[in-house]
């Protein structure tokens, strides 16, 4: 991808690592092939994604770009990983920035390949309380990528006004 990026568009400036996996596993009881696949997707892919944006920002000689991590509850590494990054960026005495995004219940096709034995129960995640929607997610996005070269958003939290967890 970043090969692909690189021929096509020069490089990356910004990248917002969005992907996400999740499974029904809990600590209890999950399978470790199960907690292996998350894993593999919503933190060692993103970190991968991560050193490939930052090598090619520093490559074009980018200082001000940026790298933005969508996160959610199963990705809660994200957040440590995150301000980590944004430690070493100063370290590298860069103006390359980093954030963390952790949006709560938004309403996308997320729960019904969670649930995809149970379509009634992933309809019902977005049932019960007015979700957010992946706009919202965006202008938060947007928002960040707008603030003055001097102005470091570390982390936004959002939720629905009607979410409890």
């Amino acid at each position: 991808m970043f090969s692909a990026i690189r021929c096509q568009h020069s490089g990356v400036d910004i990248c917002i690592n969005n992907a996400g996996l999740a499974r029904p596993e809990t600590l209890l009881s999950g399978s470790t092939s199960g907690w292996k696949d998350m894993f593999n997707v919503n933190v060692l892919a993103l970190s991968i994604c991560t050193r490939e944006a930052y090598q090619s920002m520093k490559e074009r000689k980018v200082d001000d770009g940026h790298i933005i991590n969508i996160n959610s509850a199963t990705k809660y590494a994200v957040t440590s990983l995150t301000e980590g990054l944004r430690q070493e960026l100063r370290e590298a005495q860069t103006h390359i920035r980093a954030t963390c995004i952790s949006p709560g219940v938004v309403e996308t096709q997320f729960a019904f390949k969670l649930h995809d034995k149970d379509p009634e129960k992933a309809a019902a995640t977005y049932e019960h309380i007015k979700c957010l929607k992946p706009e919202d997610v965006a202008e938060a996005v947007i928002y960040v990528l707008s603030t003055p070269p001097h102005v470091q958003i570390g982390d936004i939290q959002m939720r629905p006004t009607e979410q409890v967890t």
